[in-house]
């Protein structure tokens, strides 16, 4: 998928959701653990809810993984279903990999080459060599971790060096060295609230993968203020506040309202660009 194809699907939708899949075994409705895959059981009914509201789906790794080979058969059941149902969707392997070269290849070509996912998280710590694997795939996506919504991203996130440049400009800048904005993007996290100005200025027109938004405090319309583009330039992530609306048999009609929600209300600030 383009950056104009992702634009486009994002007029017309009205929105620039992505839903996280963080499928937790533990939480899913009891009565769906009597499925054979009690865990696509669920993905499938959420995206059957939400997919004509969101523009992504992001399944995170580590909880598929988590359940070991069962998980991995769900995961990749998950991006099929996505791909034959609703192939307008853009998914995102949330699986922050990042290694030396020979083993980031091997991370690439698992997500891109076997799976045939349009993007994978990445983490910039080890540099250049770590990266450029995953760009060899020219219609493919790295979005590369920047500037997180966590609390220990101040632990070396925000540090600056003697030029008073912090860790995550350096990341933006330099990596854009490295590919475009037709291929790369960046983990924005919703909680760096008035960041979103500097990292604008560095990297202007580059879509922002934004979680935080929801269950972790950040707020959409500051969000938007300070990183809404000409082409929105955002991919704003909700996944408890829309996965687990709803503990019971009603659980998907209670993600579609808590979807509609937030689509909603991304409507409203995309009437200043469109």
């Amino acid at each position: 998928m383009t950056k104009q194809e992702l634009f486009e699907n994002i007029k017309r939708k009205r929105s620039f959701l992505c839903i996280g899949l963080d499928t937790d075994i533990k939480k899913i409705p009891v009565h769906l653990l009597q499925e054979e895959d009690p865990i696509f059981a669920f993905n499938k009914a959420i995206i059957d809810a939400t997919a004509h509201l969101c523009i992504a789906y992001k399944p995170n790794l580590a909880f598929y993984e988590s359940m070991g080979v069962k998980g991995w058969i769900a995961f990749e059941k998950t991006v099929t279903y996505i791909k034959e149902n609703y192939p307008d969707q853009f998914i995102i392997a949330d699986a922050k990999r990042g290694d030396i070269g020979n083993t980031s290849a091997m991370y690439a070509r698992t997500f891109f080459e076997e799976l045939n996912i349009d993007s994978v998280t990445v983490a910039p710590y080890m540099g250049e060599d770590s990266v450029t694997p995953f760009l060899t795939y020219p219609e493919k996506w790295v979005i590369l971790l920047a500037l997180t919504s966590n609390k220990g991203s101040h632990d070396f996130q925000l540090m600056a060096d003697s030029n008073g440049e912090r860790l995550f400009e350096k990341v933006l800048r330099r990596s854009q060295e490295w590919a475009t904005d037709e291929q790369l993007m960046f983990v924005v996290g919703a909680t760096q609230g008035r960041a979103f100005e500097d990292i604008r200025r560095m990297a202007p027109e580059h879509f922002l993968l934004v979680p935080g938004v929801g269950a972790q405090g950040g707020s959409l319309e500051e969000v938007c203020r300070y990183g809404l583009t000409p082409t929105c330039g955002l991919i704003v992530n909700s996944s408890r506040g829309i996965i687990y609306a709803d503990a019971t048999e009603n659980f998907a009609q209670a993600a579609r309202a808590a979807a509609e929600e937030v689509q909603a209300q991304m409507a409203e600030q995309l009437k200043a660009i469109l």
